[in-house]
């Protein structure tokens, strides 16, 4: 360490900020939140998201007993050296608990530099590429009728995209409908519920949804399908295909990406604009569906993938493919991950639209920040940094309560994917 600390004294011009202190904050105001704040010695501190949606002490873990010791001391101001020490430094690199960790440092180091600076997290990127951030909202119901009803009422509230889930005939606990419209959040016991899952049910099902959308609401609205990795590249060739009159914005994981490979085949079959990635941890996961030009979107977030720093040539490799991002942003990411995807989003290129799952008024409360809804975009702000904090007062009154996803099996009993 003390060779480490030496490297980061060398003289750059400008004085460093030393990283004092860093802690982990757990908080669950409706679900649970890993953040990590880092203090330096001139005061300036920053947050940072490390939260894994039923695996979050694994994060904490990872953060308290091999990440937070090896920061101390070092200059806050070398984000690259910082990340790329994290990274290259672990042998055993990559995945989602890792990455998550990186991501975590990676936010509230950028958040750092943007006070200290006294600029918002985009102009240290290069500045606005847009005025404002497309978003897709949630529509989901038990049948085809309270789905219809959930767009209207999307589409009242602004939205100009939307995702559109419905409920499947004969099948209980389907992905994507919730009892609670705005605040959708699959985690709900300390053991996995399990759910059934019928596939020639829900292939029969989806294009009736989407139907039923069309005739009602015309074309105008951008309509988005989530398969939740449901399907086989055949079932999910079958899906595009059959969706392919209604002119989805995407149609987003529609089988399991381990395999990349697997999306030549469905490529092949339909013309759907293919999306994917939100379990994603860096360029690796996407670099064949990328350069093959397999999918349309990339769905990795700034979480997930180890932060700004990796997110950025993550995006940068996707343009010369011309695949857009459409990061993944539902209620397992925290208000600090929003903020700091909306100012990746308003200074990336090649962006596509971004995911936008409402947190509960009490999660904003522990979570103020800047970013704010207007007419089917988000905008990021102008408070330097990534511009979101975290109340810890308050994160405190709502302490960590285990909960996990859940699993699902086909009807005759095999494990599948959820």
């Amino acid at each position: 360490m003390a060779e480490d600390v030496r490297i980061n004294a060398r003289s750059t011009g400008l004085p460093p900020l030393r990283i004092r202190a860093a802690r982990v904050i757990v908080t669950c105001p409706g679900r649970n939140f890993v953040t990590l704040k880092i203090e330096t010695d001139q005061g300036v501190y920053g947050v940072g998201d490390g939260t894994l949606n039923g695996r979050e002490k694994a994060v904490v873990a990872y953060l308290e007993d091999h990440v937070i010791p090896v920061l101390i001391g070092r200059d806050a101001r070398r984000i690259e050296d910082i990340w790329q020490y994290l990274y290259r430094g672990a042998y055993w690199r990559r995945g989602p608990v890792t990455m998550r960790a990186i991501a975590a440092v990676d936010m509230a180091l950028w958040d750092i530099k943007g006070k200290a600076l006294g600029v918002p997290v985009y102009d240290l990127l290069g500045g606005p590429s847009r005025d404002g951030v497309l978003v897709y909202g949630h529509a989901n119901g038990a049948d085809l009728e309270e789905t219809k009803d959930e767009v209207a009422r999307y589409l009242d509230a602004g939205y100009k995209a939307i995702r559109a889930q419905t409920g499947v005939p004969g099948v209980a606990k389907p992905y994507g409908v919730s009892r609670d419209k705005d605040f959708y959040e699959p985690a709900e016991d300390e053991l996995p519920v399990e759910t059934i899952w019928s596939t020639p049910q829900y292939l029969r099902h989806a294009p009736k949804l989407f139907d039923a959308l069309r005739v009602r609401f015309g074309d105008d609205v951008e309509l988005l399908h989530d398969v939740h990795h449901r399907l086989t590249p055949n079932e999910a060739a079958q899906l595009g295909k059959s969706l392919e009159p209604y002119r989805l914005f995407w149609l987003e994981d529609p089988t399991p990406a381990e395999n990349q490979e697997a999306f030549r085949l469905i490529r092949q079959h339909t013309t759907t604009p293919l999306a994917v990635g939100e379990v994603f941890n860096s360029l690796w996961d996407a670099k064949d569906l990328i350069q093959n030009q397999l999918i349309d979107y990339l769905r990795a977030t700034v979480l997930g993938a180890g932060g700004i720093t990796h997110m950025r040539r993550v995006a940068d490799f996707a343009s010369l493919w011309q695949v857009r991002t459409g990061c993944h942003g539902a209620t397992d990411l925290s208000p600090i991950t929003m903020a700091t995807a909306l100012h990746f989003d308003t200074w990336v290129p090649n962006f596509g639209i971004q995911e936008y799952m409402r947190h509960t008024e009490a999660t904003d409360a522990v979570f103020p920040h800047a970013y704010w809804f207007e007419a089917g975009r988000l905008h990021p702000g102008d408070a330097p940094g990534h511009g979101c904090d975290i109340d810890e007062a308050l994160a405190a009154k709502y302490p960590y309560a285990p909960k996990q996803l859940p699993v699902a099996r086909l009807e005759d009993g095999t494990m599948w994917n959820w």
